[in-house]
């Protein structure tokens, strides 16, 4: 009898420890998989473009930021062709302007007047819940922006959190996620932060 009893523990052990910790589908390695992808690490940049700007660029929500904080002043006119609608507006940054994005030009970029400025990266706040069924699961989860600069500060504010679903698939050697293209209806993470919408 006892030897049935250690006999069976053995083959249990022996069956846990052949098995990966990724064989499991956990909230934490879901979050660890979300967290450590490429797509989720990639930081959220801001374009600025400077010189003559469409109306419909100059009024824009960042834009509107940016005047607000003293950033960048304008000045109307005429529009160059094919840029619609008029009017159009000379966009230069202020004193305050480039001592904010001073920084964060890379060198090459510091004559362009169109560049680009890391401003956030995403923050996971939590995984929400784990769909499976046949190999595969959808996993919900709520994340926020992160400022990375004063720029990021003002264009992020409130900790608005966002909430996304990403498909994973188990393979022999466990759960990895669907990044990059691939066939409906599975939704690779690019998709799911791109659909992103305001959790309530």
């Amino acid at each position: 009898m006892r030897n049935w009893r250690t006999a069976i523990a053995l083959g249990l052990l022996s069956l846990t420890l052949a098995c990966s910790s990724r064989d499991f589908l956990t909230r934490r390695l879901a979050a660890d998989l979300i967290s450590s992808s490429d797509s989720f690490q990639a930081p959220q940049k801001f374009w600025l473009r400077i010189g003559t700007t469409s109306n419909q660029d100059y009024l824009s929500p960042e834009y509107l930021v940016l005047q607000r904080r003293g950033w960048i002043t304008a000045t109307s006119v005429p529009c160059p062709p094919g840029v619609e609608p008029p009017p159009c507006w000379d966009v230069a940054l202020t004193p305050l302007g480039v001592g904010a994005f001073r920084d964060l030009i890379a060198p090459h970029q510091e004559q362009a007047q169109y560049f680009s400025v890391p401003v956030a990266r995403r923050q996971l706040v939590e995984v929400t819940g784990i769909a499976k069924a046949n190999g595969m699961a959808d996993v919900d989860f709520q994340w926020k922006w992160f400022p990375l600069n004063e720029v990021g500060q003002a264009l992020y504010t409130g900790g608005v959190r966002y909430k996304s679903t990403v498909s994973l698939r188990h393979y022999d050697d466990g759960w990895r996620l669907l990044e990059g293209e691939q066939p409906k209806p599975n939704q690779p993470l690019d998709e799911a932060l791109k659909n992103a919408q305001a959790a309530q």
